[in-house]
């Protein structure tokens, strides 16, 4: 398996990856990355802007997850880790870690603070992101557009917090 950059050839792979995740935990509705526009082109979501940055999870020649890093409503502090999914198939292998590990280091050049928003029912993905070092939050920060979210995570950032 391997880890690089998003290209505009992964769109349509990377989006059914995404939505049969969402799918298996019930997170195909309203409130949720799955209503998101930016699902059907996360190629150009991501590239050219600066602090933005989608990596694919590669497996035999096919898109087996991604995730990406984003500013965070607006904010040049604080980013948000966004659409981390992979396939059942790469679950529990490690490359979760890794996949985190390459969007964190992006983050930390970019923003003092990382934040996320989950579904509680997806267990293992909030063991995932506790064990990784993120702060479960009472409450989602001001300007979140996933309502239907149930779990928030924030993670500080900088060099001494690593």
């Amino acid at each position: 398996m391997k880890i690089r950059p998003i290209e505009l050839k992964d769109n349509a792979d990377i989006e059914r990856v995404i939505r049969d995740a969402l799918t298996e935990f019930g997170g195909n509705r309203e409130g949720l990355a799955w209503a998101d526009p930016s699902m059907s082109d996360l190629y150009s979501y991501y590239s050219g802007t600066p602090g933005r940055a989608y990596w694919i999870v590669e497996a035999d020649g096919h898109v087996a997850g991604g995730c990406g890093i984003a500013e965070y409503n607006g904010s040049s502090q604080i980013c948000e880790l966004q659409k981390m999914y992979l396939t059942g198939d790469v679950r529990g292998t490690g490359i979760a870690a890794d996949l985190l590990g390459t969007a964190l280091d992006f983050a930390g050049r970019h923003y003092d603070s990382c934040y996320l928003e989950t579904l509680q029912n997806m267990e293992a993905a909030n063991r995932f992101y506790r064990k990784h070092g993120f702060r479960l939050l009472d409450a989602p920060l001001a300007g979140s557009e996933h309502f239907a979210c149930d779990a928030w995570y924030i993670k500080d950032l900088n060099v001494n917090a690593k």
